[in-house]
């Protein structure tokens, strides 16, 4: 999917600026996002050792790049640079020795998202008011320190987005926007290290945003 993303840069690289007009935009966001999410660890076959929800409220920049095609047809790309951490959450359990007693195992799990992409298409309703849909995928990199000694994997998470907005240009090829989106992500599962059989399930991953952009178009 990367390669992809590159030649299709690539490809809108090789636009001469110097043209009046080309039908590209370029420009940079700002966002505001909240995500949710459920997770169900389990040990071995069937046994559940815990379940948990939580929420993520998080603001980033990413960068853009589109092509218009005709009046109505806007495709694209946006790229958010940074990475995207969760807190780190920490759980604390008994755990019965060999020898009867018990001791306290301590569990810490971080989660940090990478290279988020989006790859959409917008249609004009009217002069100002857009609707758009796209895919959506950034990696997923697990950090964790785990009483078995084994550590989850990381993944990649793979999703659909739903938007609309509204679009103002201004002078000299300039234009701000303002947007929402709703994503919605896969199920995916993360399968733990270390010779032992406990594995972590995640669902109803799925948040809005709010976007602001400002940018030009060539």
């Amino acid at each position: 999917m990367k390669k992809i993303t590159i030649a299709i840069l690539m490809f809108f690289g090789t636009f001469s600026f110097a043209s009046a007009e080309v039908g590209v935009n370029v420009g940079i966001s700002g966002q505001l996002g909240g995500f949710t999410a459920d997770a169900e660890e389990t040990m071995g076959t069937t046994d559940r050792n815990g379940q948990d929800d939580g929420i993520m409220v998080v603001g980033y920049g990413s960068i853009f790049v589109e092509k218009t095609l005709g009046d109505y047809i806007t495709v694209g790309i946006d790229y958010v640079p940074e990475d995207l951490d969760t807190e780190t959450v920490s759980t604390t359990k008994q755990k019965l020795e060999a020898n009867g007693t018990f001791t306290n195992d301590t569990q810490n799990v971080k989660v940090s998202f990478q290279d988020m992409f989006t790859y959409y298409a917008a249609l004009n309703l009217t002069e100002n008011f857009y609707v758009k849909a796209g895919m959506v995928e950034v990696d997923l990199i697990t950090q964790e320190s785990l009483d078995t000694g084994g550590t989850y994997g990381d993944t990649s998470l793979d999703g659909t987005m739903l938007g609309a907005g509204y679009n103002k240009d201004l002078t000299n090829g300039i234009f701000i926007r303002a947007e929402g989106n709703y994503i919605d992500f896969d199920d995916v599962t993360l399968n733990s290290s270390g010779g032992n059989t406990r594995f972590i399930k995640a669902t109803s991953i799925a948040g809005l945003n709010g976007k602001l952009s400002i940018g030009k178009s060539f």
